[in-house]
């Protein structure tokens, strides 16, 4: 029996039942074992503020590390670049939509009128990128699991909330009234991805895992995630790529940007797909000599007061 673990929102085991039926299919028995975060606990403050980026991950590494699971399901956009040194990637599974998507109160007339709109989001990608957009709209702190912040934007007086496209569809919550951001915002890297991870000791569970791999989106994230790794960001800075496989091709764009919008630095590049392992560190040198060091290095100061 393979014991699965992850977080216990609707979405995370939504991810984890997944996984357990892809691995159901090749002939494996799986059990899924739901584990509480800090980061599901505390709702009252940004994420940044109580642990930032892995917040969600460190939970299931521990138990994984005192034996008490197999495996472990996450949304990939929330894991650390680097894991901890005893624990492997096992799997990526095949990506979802990767789009942002604005989730409306009533309609879209906010949009023409500059003035006055408030947006809730607890991503500061999200944010910096919707101010570089409309820098008169206020921005909202907004925590939660999915059900909770649809549940928040029915009783504020705000005119719309973003989310990964991917988590609303996933568990079919997306309502009919929203607008898919993705002819402008940039999503998170590996957004829309799910990752398995196991003990690197455990050969017999990451050969199993290894069945249930996609090639594609695990060449797509490695390169937004080298991209991410390189700019030293995570869940504290506004960075954004995408990689697109197309035939032979990879294509890449990424985006580093203030957190209140003022100014980004964006680069986009197409190589072959052999030469996709130095894409992401390549584009991120390529933003960070463009503007971009001198600019991380004020979200950094910003992000430290």
């Amino acid at each position: 029996m393979i014991r699965i673990g992850t977080r216990a929102s609707e979405l995370a085991l939504w991810q984890a039942n997944l996984a357990k039926s892809e691995l159901e299919k090749l002939g494996y028995q799986a059990e899924i074992i739901g584990i509480t975060s800090t980061g599901d606990e505390v709702l009252d403050r940004p994420l940044h503020q109580i642990g930032g980026f892995g917040l969600f991950t460190k939970t299931l590494d521990n138990a994984m590390l005192r034996g008490e699971i197999d495996l472990a399901v996450h949304s990939l956009k929330d894991v650390p670049t680097i894991l901890h040194e005893k624990i492997a990637q096992a799997a990526v599974l095949k990506r979802a939509n990767i789009s942002d998507v604005l989730v409306l109160k009533t309609n879209t007339d906010f949009l023409e009128n500059q003035e006055g709109a408030i947006i809730a989001t607890g991503s500061l990608r999200r944010k910096a990128q919707w101010l570089h957009r409309y820098p008169k709209h206020t921005i909202v702190e907004l925590r939660g699991n999915v059900n909770t912040r649809l549940q928040k934007l029915i009783d504020n007086d705000w005119n719309g909330t973003i989310f990964a496209a991917a988590g609303l569809e996933r568990i079919e919550l997306l309502p009919k009234n929203h607008l898919m951001l993705n002819d402008w915002m940039i999503p998170a890297p590996a957004q829309g991805a799910i990752m398995a991870t196991a003990l690197k000791a455990d050969t017999e569970i990451l050969e199993i895992c290894a069945q249930i791999n996609h090639k594609d989106t695990e060449i797509a994230v490695a390169v937004e995630r080298q991209f991410m790794r390189t700019l030293e960001g995570g869940c504290t800075a506004p960075i954004g790529g995408n990689a697109k496989i197309t035939g032979d091709t990879i294509y890449f764009k990424g985006i580093l940007i203030a957190i209140n919008g003022s100014e980004k630095v964006e680069v986009e590049k197409s190589v072959p797909l052999s030469e996709w392992h130095s894409l992401g560190k390549i584009c991120a040198e390529e933003v960070l000599n463009n503007g971009g060091r001198k600019l991380m290095e004020s979200i950094k100061a910003e992000m430290g007061k």
